[in-house]
């Protein structure tokens, strides 16, 4: 799995990369109608904090797959079956919105973002074992996102005054993985 070519001409996105997106769209549909709703019920505050959490989870799995659909692509079986996986933890993801808006609970929002991103850093593993020169980069990527789904899972078991200090330091974990891991060499 060598990374792809930056200057690669005319690259148009595959057939699996559209449905990957389209249940994306589902995710974030779901996100907005509850917003909506919310909204329309004078939940204003919560229901924008709410919105914000979950766009961030549906937004963030798809730009860290993105990036690295973007570097690497080989399209084999095993890629393929990679990506089916991300996207049942898209859909289970797009379950759990209607939930964490009514209730607040994030348990099936995070078992669908564990899915996500636990699929990417296998993925991220498998370039690190393909990509000789960009192993290091490859390997903090996979140990980041895996110690940010502890983190995620773990969260779940915190007490409730505790929770949103906990997404705090979680999302700061999240946006500082790329930065972390390409200090030691970019991607393609």
């Amino acid at each position: 799995m060598p990374g792809r070519d930056p200057g690669e001409q005319h690259r148009t996105a595959t057939s699996l990369e559209l449905l990957f997106d389209l249940c994306f769209v589902i995710a974030v549909a779901q996100a907005s109608e509850s917003l909506s709703t919310a909204v329309t019920g004078g939940h204003y505050i919560a229901g924008s904090l709410r919105f914000a959490l979950v766009f961030f989870t549906i937004w963030w799995a798809w730009m860290n797959f993105t990036w690295f659909a973007s570097a690497y692509d080989p399209d084999d079986v095993p890629y393929r079956l990679a990506v089916l996986v991300q996207i049942t933890g898209s859909l289970v993801l797009a379950a759990g919105v209607p939930r964490a808006f009514e209730e607040g609970d994030l348990r099936v929002i995070t078992l669908g973002y564990a899915v996500l991103r636990t699929a990417l850093a296998v993925l991220w593993l498998r370039a690190a074992r393909s990509d000789p020169g960009r192993r290091r980069t490859a390997l903090r990527f996979a140990a980041g996102v895996t110690g940010c789904q502890i983190g995620w899972v773990g969260k779940l078991f915190l007490p409730a005054r505790l929770q949103l200090p906990a997404i705090v330091v979680l999302i700061v974990a999240e946006v500082c993985v790329p930065v972390w891991a390409q200090s030691v060499g970019m991607t393609p």
